[in-house]
C-alpha cells in the first residue's frame, strides 16, 4: 500500500525519534518503522518505509498477517498511519513564521521536511504523559515498555511476539501490584486506572478533544482530571493532538534544548522558557520539536 505525503517530507528524520524503541513494541530501524496497530478491532503489525525523496515523497506500508485486513481496513490502516506521521500537513506556514529566527531557520535548512509524529490515540499520549511525570525520559520509556509487555495484547508472528498498547478496559482493571511490577508508583497507577475507568464510563472521551477549537480549553478540561496537571496536559496535547501551540514549558528537556541552542547552556526556569517561546507564536510546540530532533541528531549550536 502506498501513501503520498505533502511535500516536503523527510520520513527518515521524522521517524528518528523512534530509533531507540523496543523492536517488539515500536521502533525505527534500517529505514523501517514498525508497530502493532489496532485497525478497526484487528491487530496487525505495520511496517512503514519510504521510497521517495523529500520533494517527491512516497511512503509504503505492509501489514502482517497479510490476509486479515479487508480492503476497507487497509484504507483505515493508511488513514491511521497518515495521521500518526501527519504526512498531509503543510509545513510552509511554519517555515514562513520562522524566517526572522536565524537559529531556527538554520535548523530548518538541515531538517527540511521533518513532521512531528503523534500517538495512534489521545489515550496513549495521556497515559504516557502520566508515566513521564517527574522522572527521566529514559526511565519513563523503560516503564512504558514494561507496561505494554505486561498488559498489552500480544501478536505472535512466526517465532516473534509483538505487543499492542494496553486498552482502557485492561488498564481500568490493573491492580497496584501489576503497576508496581512495571515500575509505576501507587499514585501513578491510580491516575492511569482512574483515567481508564472514566473512559469506560463515558465520562471522558479523549478523542473528542480533536474537535476543540482552542488549546487552552483542552488544558482546562484535562487538568480537571485527578493526576493531570499543566505539564501533563500540554505534553498530551503536543503528542496526542498535534497542536502546534502545545508547549510543555515545565519539561526539563524542552528547557535544555532552548538553553543549548539559544542561551549558551544557561539554566532557565519554566516561566523563562514559556516567555522565550512566545517568539514562535502558535508554532512554539513545533519549534521545540525541531530543537529536540536537532539535539537527537547531534547538531552543534556552533554550526548554526
Amino acid at each position: 500500500m502506498r501513501l503520498y505525503p505533502k511535500m516536503p517530507y523527510n520520513f527518515h528524520l521524522s521517524a528518528m525519534i523512534f530509533s531507540g524503541g523496543d523492536p517488539q513494541i515500536r521502533s525505527y530501524r534500517e529505514g523501517i518503522f514498525r508497530q502493532v496497530l489496532d485497525i478497526q478491532g484487528t491487530l496487525v503489525l505495520v511496517d512503514v518505509f519510504s521510497h521517495g525523496a523529500a520533494d517527491m515523497p512516497e511512503l509504503c506500508f505492509t501489514t502482517r498477517p497479510d490476509d486479515v485486513l479487508a480492503e476497507n481496513r487497509n484504507a483505515a490502516a493508511g488513514d491511521l498511519i497518515s495521521s500518526m506521521f501527519n504526512i498531509h500537513e503543510d509545513l510552509a506556514p511554519f517555515y514562513r513564521a520562522m524566517e526572522q529566527d536565524r537559529i531556527m531557520t538554520s535548523l530548518i535548512s538541515q531538517l527540511r521536511g521533518v513532521k512531528s509524529p503523534t500517538t495512534p490515540t489521545v489515550f496513549e499520549a495521556l497515559v504516557d504523559s502520566i508515566i513521564e511525570q517527574q522522572i527521566s525520559l529514559r526511565a519513563a520509556h523503560s516503564v512504558e515498555n514494561r507496561l505494554i509487555r505486561a498488559l498489552g495484547t500480544p501478536l505472535a508472528l512466526g517465532d516473534q511476539v509483538y505487543y499492542s498498547y494496553p486498552t482502557p478496559s485492561t488498564l481500568a482493571e490493573a491492580t497496584d501490584p501489576v503497576f508496581r511490577a512495571c515500575g509505576l508508583t501507587r499514585r501513578k497507577g491510580e491516575y492511569i486506572r482512574g483515567v481508564s475507568q472514566q473512559i469506560l464510563s463515558g465520562a471522558l472521551d479523549p478523542e473528542s478533544f480533536r474537535t476543540y477549537p482552542d488549546t487552552e480549553m483542552i488544558i482546562s478540561e484535562l487538568t480537571k482530571i485527578r493526576g493531570i496537571g499543566q505539564w501533563t496536559a500540554e505534553l498530551t496535547i503536543l503528542r496526542g493532538l498535534h497542536r502546534s501551540d502545545g508547549f510543555p514549558a515545565d519539561d526539563i528537556g524542552v528547557r535544555r534544548f532552548i538553553s543549548r541552542y539559544y542561551l549558551g547552556d544557561k539554566k532557565i526556569s519554566s516561566a523563562e522558557a514559556r516567555a522565550f517561546a512566545e517568539r514562535w507564536g502558535t508554532w512554539k510546540g513545533y519549534a521545540a520539536y525541531y530543537l529536540e530532533i536537532a539535539d537527537l541528531l547531534g547538531i552543534s549550536p556552533s554550526a548554526l
